[in-house]
């Protein structure tokens, strides 16, 4: 009886603690601008792509070191904020992409050139851009070089790629 009362005390917690599914999609729909759209979101703007292969990928954090760069399911069922976009590497021009954010403030932003479109990171392939353009070591930047802060409306800012040159990752 004791055994039947612990296990159904904690169905509830297990099944708060079962993890989002994991998707590709995840934090795109809360990203998404729309045309004659208000409120706050980043205009970045891309630069130094190393080729017009693949996809870039953008993606929205908490400005803190614990959350930057974290698990997007993780974030998303701990309530906070993951935004994505992506879109295909266009043939000419600088990339513009546009992210909504939940409001105004200060939030960390990392780019991703996925030039062979495998959806992963890869050093040696693919390019990486943070807000505020940090100079790259061989770890991941602290959110407070990475972050950009947004106003109420539209807020432009610029993204310099950075590839694999030697043991580390510099723009071109």
């Amino acid at each position: 009886m004791k055994r039947a009362l612990l296990i159904a005390a904690a169905l509830p917690l297990l099944a708060a603690a079962a993890p989002i599914p994991s998707t590709p999609d995840l934090g795109k729909a809360e990203g998404r601008c729309r045309a004659n759209e208000s409120g706050p979101a980043f205009l970045v703007t891309v630069e130094g792509l190393k080729d017009r292969r693949g996809q870039l990928k953008l993606e929205v954090y908490p400005a803190n070191d614990k959350d930057f760069l974290a698990d997007d399911n993780i974030l998303v069922a701990a309530g906070k904020t993951f935004r994505r976009v992506e879109i295909a590497v266009p043939a000419t021009g600088s990339p513009t992409l546009c992210v909504r954010l939940p409001g105004p403030g200060r939030y960390a932003v990392s780019l991703l050139h996925d030039r062979d479109s495998n959806r992963r990171f890869g050093w040696r392939v693919d390019g990486i851009g943070f807000a505020s353009n940090p100079r790259l070591g061989l770890g991941k930047p602290k959110s407070a070089s990475a972050s950009a802060t947004a106003d109420s409306g539209p807020t432009s800012i610029s993204i310099v790629m950075n590839y694999a040159r030697g043991l580390g990752m510099r723009p071109l």
